[in-house]
């Protein structure tokens, strides 16, 4: 059986360009009634029972025959021994990705990270304390498919924001450990680790076990039962976000070569059927080489069928009228990665306002940033990116704010406050502000 990838064609002249448009952008965050439901059982039940619960579902879910939860524990000397026993050039590999995504990282935490204060006029110091959070939890996939870059990408910006403990859970079906992953942890500084995914473990790191400490907040991928978890824990522990299918939009001038479009197309189209893939480009003769690279690359990949059904449900190429045009559009869709494939990226960069990722010019391909460019690929998907930004050192932070209020201070602050306060009714409000003017200054004890 022969392969097919049509995505759909449009052109923004058509008459029918917004409504066809909207349909094929559509996506559905809300989980399978059932899935919501077991989801919930789960985390109620891992909440009674801890450890009990957890080690039962990782039993039937993962296949794993442990007998305790010490068994499900992965230990530093193990994540030692998991690099150690790399290829040489995958240690090089790991550890120069590693590396750029730390200098990044440290660079974002210069650059909003830090505390801060001043004085006012009257002697009244206002400012802002960053202070890491104590402990978090990442979620590493590690079902169908395993993801080292995930525990690069969530634990360094941990390390390096100050988090104390970093704990990580992976699944590892049938007991099989991936050793990349566990390198990864290694190299990144993972402080405990468990061999336990899905729900339950969203429920062990947000309410704690006997044996799995609780977290302050939980980032990381998973799958719609980790979402679900997740969403449902949220007030009880942070969160980082809730995912929806990965996506890439390429703005495209007609410069860049077809085959390296196409293939940018296929790299999210290959996570899952649900992922999106969009081409906006004013040149209809450059589109149909780009169809043409489509068909020709598609039987040379291992996950061609993915890739198949990805791309006819939901992926799109698009003519426009002009690159100025494919810039709004693209700010309407907020994709999570945008790749702008031009001779000049920079003449199109200012037009563009909503994205997860912005990857500018022909040789910037997206896989780069999934794995070693430096900045965070964990990013907000599903139109998501008009609100909300990639992970980075600020979600490993909480702010708090300082105000030591001179006595100066007080006397006029003091007016103000008291005004507001019992225009609101809350005269208890308005009296502690008063008693602080002209204060009757305190008594000394007599020798």
């Amino acid at each position: 059986m022969t392969l097919v990838a049509k995505a759909l064609r449009l052109k923004t002249t058509d008459s029918d360009f917004e409504s066809v448009f909207q349909k094929r952008l559509h996506w559905s965050a809300d989980a399978d009634a059932a899935i919501e439901s077991r989801v919930a059982d789960i985390l109620a039940d891992v909440q009674t029972r801890g450890d009990a619960a957890v080690l039962e579902y990782t039993q039937r879910f993962d296949g794993l025959n442990a007998d305790s939860m010490q068994q499900l524990v992965l230990t530093q000397a193990e994540l030692k021994a998991a690099f150690e026993g790399l290829p040489v050039v995958q240690k090089e590999a790991l550890q120069a990705a590693a590396k750029r995504v730390r200098s990044y990282h440290e660079a974002q935490k210069k650059a909003s990270g830090e505390s801060w204060s001043y004085k006012d006029e009257d002697g009244t110091l206002l400012g802002q304390k960053v202070t890491p959070l104590d402990r978090v939890g990442i979620y590493v996939p590690g079902g169908k498919a395993a993801y080292p870059s995930s525990v690069l990408m969530n634990a360094i910006p941990a390390h390096v924001a100050g988090v104390a403990e970093i704990i990580m859970v992976v699944p590892t079906p049938q007991g099989v450990k991936n050793p990349l992953v566990l390198a990864a942890a290694y190299v990144a500084g993972v402080s405990r680790a468990f061999t336990i995914g899905g729900a339950q473990a969203v429920a062990a790191l947000a309410y704690g076990t006997a044996t799995v400490p609780k977290v302050d907040k939980i980032t990381g991928p998973g799958n719609a039962y980790v979402a679900s978890a997740k969403k449902r824990v949220f007030g009880t522990v942070g969160i980082d976000m809730i995912a929806g299918p990965s996506e890439i939009l390429v703005l495209a001038d007609g410069s860049t070569p077809p085959e390296w479009v196409a293939m940018d197309l296929f790299s999210q189209a290959e996570h899952d059927e649900l992922a999106q893939s969009i081409l906006l480009c004013p040149d209809a003769d450059y589109i149909e080489k780009v169809q043409a690279a489509i068909d020709q690359l598609l039987p040379t990949l291992p996950r061609a069928e993915i890739i198949a059904k990805s791309m006819n449900d939901r992926g799109a190429l698009i003519q426009t009228r002009s690159m100025q045009e494919a810039c709004a559009i693209s700010n309407r869709i907020a994709p999570e990665h945008l790749e702008v494939s031009s001779r000049n990226p920079h003449e199109w960069e200012p037009l563009l306002k909503h994205a997860g990722a912005i990857f500018l010019g022909a040789f910037t391909s997206e896989s780069l940033g999934d794995y070693c460019a430096g900045p965070n690929h964990v990013l907000p998907t599903s139109g998501t990116a008009r609100f909300s930004s990639p992970l980075g050192v600020y979600d490993f932070q909480k702010r708090s704010s300082l105000i030591e209020v001179s006595e100066k201070g007080a006397q006029s602050l003091g007016k103000i406050a008291a005004e507001l306060a019992y225009g609101e009714g809350l005269q208890a409000h308005a009296r502690a502000a008063e008693l602080r003017m002209n204060p009757v200054p305190p008594q000394r004890e007599k020798p």
